[in-house]
């Protein structure tokens, strides 16, 4: 983290956003494309997208590792839904595809999902195999950030 401020990826486009530290629970659009750059819903994002975050987000990504045919995957899809709604903006949520994206799945060795990831400055900070509950999603990213 710089001493100028956060930066913030745009989930839309990609674009670096700097944001004051102290601003950051307002929210913020993006400079380039005016999206939210924390809308409290987790943010489908394809390999590349998903690298920027993993390498520029000054902030905390929480990552839901999924695919459309898993069953688990698909119950817990409401309930990340509604961790992002109580963790952003202290945390951006996003989710893969590890189907239509799985050299992502192979960067971290994943083996079974849905596995939720929480990385910074691409370094995983935690993980976690199997579907959760929002409350406990909350509880788990919450209580790994303050390490």
């Amino acid at each position: 983290m710089t001493n100028e401020g956060l930066i913030i990826v745009c989930p839309q486009c990609g674009t670096l956003n700097r944001m004051p530290r102290e601003r950051r629970a307002a929210g913020g659009r993006c400079g380039e494309c005016r999206a939210e750059l924390f809308d409290g819903h987790p943010a489908a994002l394809d390999g590349a997208r998903f690298a920027r975050f993993l390498d520029k987000s000054d902030v905390p990504v929480l990552v839901d590792l999924w695919a459309p045919w898993c069953g688990p995957c698909r119950m817990m899809a409401p309930e990340f839904e509604r961790a992002a709604r109580e963790l952003e903006p202290r945390l951006k949520l996003v989710k893969v595809n590890i189907d239509e994206e799985p050299e992502v799945a192979r960067r971290f060795g994943v083996q079974s999902i849905p596995t939720i990831l929480l990385v910074l400055h691409g370094r995983e900070l935690g993980r976690i195999v199997g579907a959760r509950a929002a409350s406990d999603l909350v509880r788990w990213a919450e209580d790994r950030i303050a390490r």
